[in-house]
């Protein structure tokens, strides 16, 4: 058992195609799997280096019912999943899935008030932690778009005692950093109207952002956003997959895709890009992560 404290520690896509997806995302991040299936349902393990990092399963019929979309979800690790289900609907937010043992830990599916989705997990029988977790194939970065920004993070510092990281890193006063533990984990801020939900964006560290974002548009997703430059020169880029789960990538590009995307902004009359509300001419600067 691998233990952990209120820290995202597992990823699941919930699909309605899971050989294509696993096609998919093999081809954009550089994923194996390998199939962890029970009796109950079929389940596979997304890994990265050997390492396993996300899972991968059918998004249940009763979800689609009811008009649920493909989507990533995070797992935060705790030590106790009942008492962290009790702590969060005392503070507003809402159960789908009660504790429940599972294939990958006791888990507990929820909202936030502001209706993001994450999921909670005990005993976590899966992933790595601290360094282990970071590198090509893993998550790098953990983004919320939220109704309101400042509520989200009273709500989720009230809920995991998270803290806020340095505020001199963060590109503007309304995208607040957070961590655990002293380890900046990502950001969360006011989402555009025009974002139909509240959700969690999970960024995948790939080698290069120009060659993923190619095998994107090739195996039949979207790239909605992006590239944008970081802190450290890599950049990032919102991505849409075939099933439509939405995610990021983050990595490096050439001098030769950065020249080549400077001219082209340069002959796109008011050329000028936007993050969830932070407009910066294309560059989009985010303190460095500490580990």
């Amino acid at each position: 058992m691998i233990e952990r404290f209120a820290s995202f520690a597992w990823y699941e896509l919930l699909t309605t195609d899971m050989a294509a997806a696993q096609s998919f995302y093999g081809k954009v991040v550089g994923w194996d799997a390998q199939d962890a299936s029970t009796a109950q349902f079929g389940y596979r393990i997304f890994n990265a280096r050997g390492m396993p990092v996300a899972g991968l399963m059918e998004l249940p019929p009763e979800g689609r019912q009811k008009g649920a979309m493909p989507r990533w979800v995070g797992y935060v690790a705790v030590k106790d999943v009942d008492l962290a289900v009790d702590s969060l609907k005392q503070l507003g937010g809402t159960v789908y899935v009660p504790p429940t043992e599972s294939n990958i830990g006791r888990i507990a599916v929820v909202a936030d008030p502001q209706t993001a989705t994450l999921a909670l997990v005990g005993g976590l029988k899966y992933g790595a932690s601290g360094a282990e977790a970071a590198g090509l194939g893993h998550v790098s970065w953990h983004e919320l778009l939220a109704v309101d920004g400042n509520t989200a993070f009273a709500f989720y510092r009230a809920l995991f005692g998270w803290e806020n990281a340095d505020a001199q890193a963060a590109p503007s006063e309304s995208y607040k950093l957070f961590a655990a533990g002293g380890r900046t984990l990502g950001g969360m801020f006011t989402k555009f109207a025009a974002t139909p939900v509240p959700f969690w964006l999970y960024y995948f560290d790939v080698a290069d952002l120009d060659i993923a974002l190619t095998q994107v548009r090739t195996e039949g997703g979207q790239v909605a956003q992006g590239p944008l430059e970081l802190w450290d020169k890599s950049f990032v880029a919102r991505c849409i997959d075939p099933q439509g789960a939405m995610f990021a990538l983050q990595g490096k590009r050439s001098e030769a895709a950065i020249e080549a995307g400077r001219a082209q902004a340069e002959t796109a009359l008011g050329w000028s890009a936007s993050w969830g509300g932070i407009s910066s001419r294309g560059r989009f600067v985010v303190g460095k992560p500490k580990d």
